[in-house]
């Protein structure tokens, strides 16, 4: 069996599972076209976290947004005891999730991934549940703010299901809490090609590091981005272009190197009404893109 690099890895089941979710799978019906010169550009449902589902869908729809990373928070129950939420997880249909991705297909948004968030506290049946959750709902690619103790029993459920796993940072520089760099070589060093990065560029910078370098040397690990701005070294989410991400230069480097890399729009920072804000934010996307 010939043996594949990261990188030649990346870009191999990038292209595959681009490919089925961003093109093949909702030829027949009306697509949302968000692909910006080449860019695909989406939203973490996240940002309409103040909206239930079918809200946010139709949000997303208004805005002509048609990739979407779904946050976890629009489907399980919120403010729930914590043996309840892990009985929802592994006692909830598949059915129920395969309902929700016909929702987006209808809307003609594409799920490029489902954010679920392992962490210490999960069970290997809830681990296990969470793929079966995605490719119910057919999504490429899982994304989890996860422990970085956690990677190693995440990677072999990824390589069971065939999944990549893109491991999200935050600001906050903790332990075992994904922020630097070296939070993400630790979880992937020993693990299947399988353990990767969602990077969000807002909170790298509000570390203290620079998004752009580091995408550049590891973009065959990176399975999606979050978009937002923030100053640097600064916990402090910014409206786009008042702060010191390099949103611009990110959007222009996944366009001059052709990588379908969802760059997924997360609306955090204090703004007006949530449905403005982020067709403001995608308004920025595209003249960075024009």
């Amino acid at each position: 069996m010939a043996q594949w690099s990261r990188r030649e890895f990346g870009g191999l089941a990038a292209g595959a599972a681009l490919g089925s979710t961003l093109g093949t799978k909702l030829d027949a019906g009306p697509k949302i076209n968000s692909v910006i010169n080449g860019v695909v550009v989406g939203a973490q449902s996240y940002s309409f976290r103040d909206m239930p589902l079918d809200a946010m869908i139709q949000a997303m729809t208004k805005v002509g947004l048609g990739v979407c990373e779904l946050w976890q928070g629009h489907l399980e129950p919120r403010r729930v005891p914590r043996e309840e939420l892990r009985k929802w997880r592994l006692t909830t249909p598949l059915s129920f999730f395969r309902d929700v991705g016909k929702k987006f297909q209808t809307a003609g948004i594409d799920l490029c991934a489902y954010n679920y968030s392992f962490r210490d506290d999960f069970t290997d049946e809830e681990i296990d549940r969470g793929f079966q959750m995605a490719r119910a709902l057919g999504a490429p690619y899982m994304t989890a703010s996860s422990n970085v103790s956690t990677a190693v029993r995440v990677d072999p459920f990824a390589e069971k299901y065939k999944m990549r796993v893109g491991m999200h940072n935050h600001a906050s520089i903790r332990p075992n809490e994904f922020a630097t760099p070296e939070n993400f070589a630790a979880a992937m060093q020993g693990r299947s090609r399988y353990v990767a990065i969602n990077l969000d560029i807002g909170h790298f910078t509000g570390a203290g590091f620079d998004a752009l370098p580091y995408l550049r040397e590891h973009s065959s690990d990176v399975v999606t981005l979050h978009i937002k701005d923030s100053k640097k070294g600064e916990d402090v989410m910014m409206p786009f272009g008042e702060g010191d991400a390099p949103i611009m230069p990110v959007l222009q480097f996944l366009r001059q190197e052709r990588l379908r890399i969802p760059a997924n729009i997360e609306y955090e920072y204090k703004g007006a009404d949530t449905i403005t804000e982020v067709q403001r934010c995608f308004d920025y996307c595209k003249r960075a893109l024009a």
